[in-house]
């Protein structure tokens, strides 16, 4: 079990380098005005579920990716946050999660592996 000490400080520098990157420049990206690590953090639910395959995945998390899914575009994005990277996500995992959560327009396919995993 990690100490609460650590786990503070990894939420504080995340909470760091979220607020450092709320909005690009011009406004819009992937995400439209929402910076994928912002949108990262509502990913939390899915921390568990992005790690190990084997975990069951949450309501609220199925609901973030559902939300996010929308545009895949802004999921791919989000995985490939730092945020996301910092969480320690595993793409290989992580990407199995629309499909753990039954949904049914889910993005699939190679080109979405493929950037997640770069």
């Amino acid at each position: 079990m990690e100490s609460p000490m650590k786990c503070i400080c990894i939420l504080g520098f995340l909470l760091i380098i979220g607020i450092a990157g709320l909005q690009r420049a011009d406004g819009a990206g992937e995400c439209g005005k929402s910076s994928p690590d912002t949108l990262a953090w509502n990913l939390l639910p899915c921390a568990t579920a992005s790690r190990d395959e084997n975990a069951a995945v949450s309501d609220s998390c199925c609901t973030q990716v559902k939300k996010i899914g929308q545009n895949p575009a802004c999921l791919c994005a989000v995985m490939q946050s730092n945020t996301a990277k910092m969480s320690g996500a595993d793409p290989k995992v992580a990407i199995t999660i629309p499909k753990r959560c039954n949904l049914v327009n889910r993005p699939v396919g190679m080109n979405l592996y493929i950037a997640l995993t770069e």
